[in-house]
């Protein structure tokens, strides 16, 4: 409750901008602003193979501005920062199959973007507070595990360089130009409102969808792949104290779980929770397995230590709240007329 009150007094009256703003955690996150009193703008180019969804965002026109733009428009952007205290820098391709079979779009919209914001903002409104996020694909490969901020950066695949070059970006401006930008590099993260419709976003959400129409949950080789997860919840929390903890800029931080859990036993988790579902492996098809990461789960400890953030949300009551949001909500995020007209 103490910190509610805090973040209030942070945000209450101040204007906020979102890019990725009718995505899974940008919605999220621009639903919590509203409710402490904030002026929000959401920027969202609601392109079909991206996050935005319009359903995300129901509810709340009369709380949250929505702007049906792309950061690819320099003089949009040029625009839309001015006057505003703090941007969340959320918009990304995140598919990492889309970045191997269309590398240039990505390269187009994970870095060249993320430079037109950071010079929109530069030159248009350079005391903003920016927070990016980032992602723990820019590890590559764990050579050791928890994997912490010390960990050599070796991506596997087109969406990691290009995200690790969009956060270099944002740490580079902090430094040459003073700007306050600092980035998160999120894990899985999920909840409702996240994509469930294909795995562009996530593996997960396409469990949640699979197990409410009853098909099996597929599981790529022998399951044993460890991975850690956090609800979308505890990441808007560590968005928003990144925000207003000062220190934090020019670095990157990583978050991550409170669990450690293997594929086949998240599948297993899933199945008990829904009360149906059967899980079903399957081998890695050749263009996953050429980039897949293995093991992975993160070292937060740097970010808790500067900011107090640990995940609250365990997995069980996280899945649980998942599933009954997409059971009530889900036919407009899988059915292409709901959706597009929601």
């Amino acid at each position: 409750m103490q910190r509610s009150i805090d973040q209030k007094q942070h945000f209450e009256g101040k204007k906020v901008l979102i890019t990725g703003g009718a995505g899974f955690i940008g919605s999220t996150l621009g639903i919590r602003l509203a409710a402490l009193g904030a002026q929000v703008t959401a920027i969202d180019s609601l392109i079909p193979e991206y996050g935005g969804n319009l359903r995300n965002l129901a509810g709340h026109a009369s709380e949250i501005t929505l702007n049906i733009a792309d950061v690819r428009d320099q003089h949009g952007l040029n625009f839309l920062v001015r006057d505003h205290d703090y941007l969340f820098n959320l918009a990304g391709q995140t598919s990492h199959l889309d970045s191997m079979t269309d590398p240039f779009t990505d390269l187009e919209i994970n870095c060249h973007s993320q430079l037109k914001i950071l010079e929109a903002c530069r030159q248009n409104n350079p005391k903003i507070r920016i927070v990016y996020a980032s992602t723990r694909q820019i590890y590559g490969r764990p050579q050791y595990l928890p994997v912490d901020e010390k960990h050599p950066l070796n991506p596997v695949d087109v969406n990691g360089i290009n995200k690790l070059a969009g956060e270099m970006y944002h740490l580079l401006y902090a430094q040459v130009y003073q700007m306050s930008a600092c980035a998160l590099r999120l894990t899985n993260t999920y909840g409702p409102r996240m994509r469930v419709k294909d795995t562009r976003q996530t593996f997960l959400g396409i469990w949640i969808r699979n197990l409410i129409q009853q098909e099996p949950l597929q599981v790529y080789g022998d399951g044993q792949q460890l991975r850690d997860f956090n609800y979308v919840d505890d990441v808007v929390e560590a968005l928003l104290l990144a925000a207003t903890h000062h220190g934090l800029q020019g670095r990157a931080y990583n978050l991550g779980g409170g669990e450690v859990i293997s594929l086949e036993a998240l599948a297993q988790l899933a199945i008990k929770i829904s009360g149906t579902g059967k899980m079903k492996k399957i081998p890695f098809p050749p263009e996953r397995k050429a980039i897949d990461i293995g093991d992975y789960y993160a070292n937060y400890d740097a970010f808790k230590q500067l900011t107090g953030w640990s995940p609250q949300v365990n997995l069980k009551t996280g899945l649980q709240a998942t599933l009954e949001y997409f059971r009530a909500q889900g036919r407009y995020y899988w059915d292409e007329e709901l959706a597009s007209g929601s």
